[in-house]
């Protein structure tokens, strides 16, 4: 599976639904100006919800963002780890997997 883009099915989405989608990300560029939290945490804590519904898509789409917005690999490693006594190791395991997905693809080979 390409973790480097963006995937097919929400191209399609803004054709078809192009004022939905757009609804959508007003609704989350409202929630990100609504507190304090900056960018990076906000991707953190949005790649633990990803993990814990267990939605690899999302889990891809919020490791991509968390890079972008500073967080490091260890960092978003560990946002993944310390949720192990609330979603469960496998869970955890699932979700470190989906991000490495993204991290390994970032990372020179070798």
């Amino acid at each position: 599976m390409a973790t480097n883009k963006v995937p097919d099915v929400f191209g399609r989405l803004q054709r078809r639904h192009g004022e939905l989608m757009a609804a959508a990300e007003a609704v989350g560029q409202a929630a990100r100006r609504a507190g304090p939290l900056d960018e990076r945490q906000i991707q953190l804590i949005q790649l633990a919800a990803a993990a814990a519904i267990r939605s690899e898509g999302a889990v891809h789409s919020h490791t991509r963002r968390a890079l972008a917005a500073g967080a490091s690999p260890e960092e978003i490693r560990h946002a993944l780890i310390v949720l192990v006594s609330t979603i469960g190791f496998p869970c955890v395991v699932a979700a470190t997997s989906w991000a490495d997905d993204v991290l390994e693809a970032k990372s020179p080979p070798g």
